[in-house]
Order: C-alpha cells, then sequence, then structure tokens
C-alpha cells in the first residue's frame, strides 16, 4: 500500500504531482499494515541502560556552545557527575557501601537536571549500570575503570587512591597493590610494560616459530622483529622505542614473506586456464602494461562490469602472476569487505594513509623514507577494486602521494593501476 502525498492550492484545487509522491511517499506493506491494524506493540524495552560517568578529578566532559566556554565551564563546576553524586551517597547513606558503582543504578535514579541521586522505588532488577569502555592509550582512566569496577564504599578520588592505610600517587599504582594488573600480560603498545626486550627473550621461540620454519633458525627471528616492527608502526611506535633491535628489512621483502613464489606460480597457471576470452584479454592488457617499458605504454586502466562478471576473478589472476614473479603488487579496496576478498588485500585509507577529512588539497599521510613508501616505490601494479565508492578528492591525494616517491609528474606516480567497480 502506497500512501501518497497531495498537496493543495489556495483555491482549493488538487495539485497532485506525482514525482513528488514517489519520492515522498510511504510504502506500508501487507505485514506491516495487519501489525499495525492489530495494534501490537511497536517496540519493547525489557531493560534499562544507564551509562555511568568515569573521568579523573576535575576532568569531566563539557558541552559547549561557541562563545559560552565560561558559562559552561561555571555551570559544570557547579553539577554533580553520577561518579561524583556516587562519592556523596557513599558519604551520606552508610547502607550504599557494599553496593558497587556499576550496580548503583539498580537502587538509585540520577535524574539529569541535577544527577543527584534519589532511591529507587521500584523496577530496579531491570536497571543495567555499563562503564564506557575506556582505552588503554587513556592510561589513568582506564586504571580507574578498573577501580572502580571492583571497589565499593568509596568517597572521593583520594579514598579510591588509598590502598591498606597507604595513598598511591596514580591510579595504575594502586590496581597494582590490589593486585589486578600482572606486568607480562599488558601489551606493550600500549600499557607500560618496564622490560620489553626481557619479555622478547622470553617468548622469542613461540614468536620466530613460523618465521624459523619459512626461512632459518638465523634469519627468522629477524623476519619476527620486522613483522613486529610493522604492527608497532599502526600505533606510533618502533622496535627503537620498546629497546628492541632494529631490524632493516624492506617492506616488499615482508610482503613477499608471506606468498611462496613456486605456490603463485601454479596457482598463476591454473587461474589463467580458467580465464573466458575477455577476462583473457585484460590479464594480457595489464600484464603488457607493467613489464612493458616503452614510454607510451598506458598506465591507469578501468575495469567495468556489474557483479558476477568475474572481477575479482582476474584480479586474482594477476596478483598471482606477479606475486609469481617475484615483484610486487599492492592490491586495496575501498571497503574493508572488499579487501577480504583480494589475497592479501587491505583497505585503500590504510595502505595509503588517506585522511579522513578530505578536500581538493588534501595529502596522504605516509610519510617519505619509510618501509611503507618503499613498498609504493617498488610495487609494479596497484589494484584497487571499487573504485568507485572513492570520492575524487582521495584519488587525487594518492595521485600527489605517489609523485613524490618516484619523482615522476605522471598521473599516479606513472604506476600502473587497475581500477574496477561498476556504476550500478
Amino acid at each position: 500500500m502506497m500512501q501518497p502525498r497531495s498537496r493543495y492550492r489556495k483555491e482549493g484545487a488538487l495539485d497532485h504531482d506525482e514525482i513528488l509522491s514517489f519520492v515522498e511517499g510511504r510504502y506500508v506493506s501487507a505485514p506491516e499494515a495487519m501489525w499495525r491494524l492489530s495494534e501490537f506493540n511497536l517496540s519493547h524495552k525489557s531493560y534499562i541502560v544507564v551509562r555511568l560517568a568515569v573521568h579523573l578529578p576535575q576532568q569531566q566532559p563539557i558541552v559547549y556552545q561557541d562563545g559560552q566556554e565560561a558559562q559552561a565551564i561555571e555551570r559544570a563546576a557547579l553539577r554533580k557527575t553520577t561518579l561524583t553524586s556516587w562519592f556523596e551517597l557513599n558519604k551520606n547513606d552508610p547502607s550504599v557501601h557494599n553496593i558497587s558503582y556499576s550496580d548503583i543504578p539498580q537502587y538509585y535514579v540520577f535524574y539529569k537536571s541535577t544527577i543527584n541521586g534519589k532511591k529507587r522505588q521500584r523496577g530496579g532488577q531491570n536497571v543495567i549500570g555499563r562503564l564506557s569502555v575506556v582505552s588503554i592509550l587513556d592510561t589513568e582512566r582506564c586504571y580507574l575503570r578498573m577501580l572502580l569496577l571492583r571497589r565499593s564504599g568509596a568517597v572521593s578520588f583520594d579514598d579510591i587512591l588509598t590502598v591498606n592505610g597507604l595513598r598511591c600517587i596514580t591510579f595504575q599504582q594502586a590496581c597494582q597493590e590490589y593486585g589486578l594488573l600482572r606486568v607480562e600480560h599488558v601489551i606493550c603498545g600500549f600499557g607500560e610494560v618496564e622490560d620489553v626486550p626481557d619479555l622478547w627473550v622470553k617468548h622469542q621461540v613461540s614468536l620466530c616459530e613460523d618465521f624459523v620454519h619459512l626461512y632459518s633458525e638465523q634469519t627468522g627471528p629477524h623476519y619476527a622483529l620486522a613483522d613486529i616492527e610493522e604492527l608497532l608502526t599502526s600505533y606510533n611506535l618502533s622496535l627503537q622505542k620498546l629497546h628492541l633491535t632494529t631490524i632493516d628489512l624492506p617492506a616488499s621483502v615482508l610482503e613477499r614473506a608471506n606468498f611462496d613464489v613456486v605456490e603463485e606460480q601454479a596457482k598463476a597457471n591454473s587461474y589463467t586456464m580458467q580465464l573466458n576470452s575477455e577476462q583473457r584479454n585484460v590479464v594480457e592488457i595489464l600484464l603488457s602494461a607493467v613489464y612493458n617499458n616503452a614510454a607510451d605504454t598506458l598506465k591507469c586502466y578501468f575495469l567495468d562490469g556489474p557483479a558476477g562478471t568475474g572481477k575479482t576473478f582476474v584480479y586474482s589472476t594477476l596478483l598471482h602472476t606477479i606475486r609469481g614473479r617475484d615483484d610486487d603488487v599492492i592490491p586495496v579496496a575501498s571497503t574493508g569487505i572488499a579487501a577480504t576478498l583480494l589475497i592479501g588485500g587491505r583497505t585503500a585509507h590504510f595502505v595509503f594513509k588517506i585522511p579522513i577529512d578530505l578536500n581538493a588539497t588534501s595529502t596522504c599521510n605516509l610519510k617519505p623514507n619509510t618501509k611503507e613508501a618503499d613498498m609504493l616505490l617498488k610495487t609494479k601494479l596497484i589494484v584497487w577494486d571499487e573504485a568507485p565508492m572513492t570520492h575524487v578528492h582521495a584519488f587525487l591525494a594518492v595521485d600527489r602521494l605517489l609523485q613524490d616517491p618516484t619523482k615522476c609528474k605522471e598521473l599516479f606516480g606513472g604506476k600502473v593501476i587497475l581500477q574496477g567497480g561498476d556504476f550500478c
């Protein structure tokens, strides 16, 4: 059933705009019509979730409008949060000392206007208190949250910091005094492991196992450290910052370490045998462009075709063929789901470090003289799936990025690039 929208002129004549009715009209299916005619419930909520504040002393979040910062600060100084209200409850009501912060919403209601706690009259069994997840990068807030989940009866931040009569300097130290932390289980990329080299020595055999199997006992640890550093770069860390031995392996070597040349050659032959005439023509054109150094060779291609026409199969054939020749290729996609269909694929934003906020002059955040930049310089082909889903400003940023390491002012730095997708 379509419920059209009609418009009336001032004189009362009906002005029926079919296009507007189609755009603004509302379709009601038979099941929905039956449900509404029967007056069944449109929604149901079994539990109430109360969000509880987790903030450091005098660091509660403040919402303000431009130009009213001072007034917002004054209001925040007078206004309580759920955390400070919990402190007040513990001061004034000894009966709540055995109730943890996360359980207090079952017994008290916090009103938004004042955030004062009032004893709940009924319905507490259907209320859940939730402390927002805090990243370990926000170190002190993270450890404060850990303490709030386990402490009860606290009347102030100083009370939370006090363990066995001694006041700790930090919330992390308080967690350690309570035995809530085990140094070996803290990820060095986020926490504060005191001796990362010792952690490496303890677990070196397990961390190097796969690389030793692929290479040798002598070179396996080098590849393991290089792989660890590649992961650390995502968090602005390095082996040097963690006082580990720095390994200088090109990014292309690390990328190729995940692929066996002989196996790639076998897959390339198998895939090539299954190509139809149009797919084979595309593969031959791209391989000719990759390995033809003539100045007039076309470098930028677009593979157009609706879903189910075999675009991904063409990409896979090219990837196996080039890797089977011990060369580098970078497969990317505009979305994470599409990237999973490409062997070794990642999102274009991750590989090229494309910024989130884009404009016509945006530049990628990939630093020169890094392993990632070295990988871009040495790659033979870039495969970019679902390209039509990417904004033109992203392509302009990647174009500028590739022109820098290659010292080439051609489109995409003269790199052979295959973009694919459809406009359906």
